[in-house]
């Protein structure tokens, strides 16, 4: 068996030099070998790299986990998330559903608070996207985390919602890394509280519309958790 090369002048060593006529199997076999030993030579750089003396990170499905529940406490906290639910109960407005979501996934209402976020990302809303692509994260749903940071900065670009309570952008230099795109933002302050246990007795009173297949029954919310806004959040 042949030793893994050393460097990439080792590997392109042994690639072997036709002398006079060859064919296109000959070609493609040449490459398949050179991409072969290339390959090698990446994992046992990888795997002999000295490892940092400084403390890992946390997991990034703690983190993930971490960062959307600050940045729903913060969208909540918005100084326009009032006039929102309020636009979000009348009409469905897109943008209040974005706050409305971020009230749910407080609430450990989960299901309800994807479907409004998938909602409110549909019609351009950027921080929805973000709020998909840490949900997916904290799952450990790799692909789908990829997929809503991709989508993020097509909405950025779109530029259809002009609603975005936090700085964020997605930074797709670094699609060929193993976990795709990843996205840069700004969380609000982290001493903003929510009462979550009152938020979670008023959405266990909002009324529900029948069962998403894939969410299973929607919360939906109610005049009386647009007029009660400020007090529910601070209370």
């Amino acid at each position: 068996m042949n030793r893994t090369p050393r460097s990439i002048d080792e590997a392109l060593s042994r690639a072997r030099v036709f002398q006079g006529e060859y064919g296109e199997a000959d070609l493609e076999a040449a490459r398949h070998s050179i991409a072969g030993e290339l390959h090698e030579l990446r994992w046992v750089r990888f795997l002999s790299a000295p490892v940092p003396a400084l403390e890992l990170p946390p997991a990034l499905h703690e983190q993930a986990a971490q960062d959307l529940r600050v940045l729903c406490r913060g969208i909540v906290h918005d100084h326009d998330a009032a006039l929102h639910i309020t636009a979000f109960d009348t009409a469905r407005e897109p943008d209040g559903a974005l706050t409305f979501a971020c009230l749910l996934f407080l609430a450990d209402k989960e299901e309800g608070a994807q479907f409004w976020w998938q909602f409110t990302a549909g019609a351009g809303n950027v921080t929805g996207a973000l709020c998909l692509h840490l949900l997916h994260l904290l799952h450990s749903e790799l692909r789908d985390a990829q997929h809503w940071a991709r989508q993020l900065r097509v909405l950025k670009r779109l530029d259809w919602s002009s609603y975005t309570p936090v700085d964020h952008d997605a930074d797709l230099a670094c699609v060929g890394s193993p976990l795709g795109p990843t996205v840069r933002y700004a969380l609000p302050a982290t001493d903003t509280v929510v009462p979550e246990a009152a938020v979670k007795d008023a959405v266990d009173d909002l009324v529900e519309a029948p069962a998403d297949e894939d969410h299973g029954p929607i919360p939906q919310p109610s005049p009386a958790l647009a007029d009660n806004w400020e007090t529910l959040i601070t209370a």
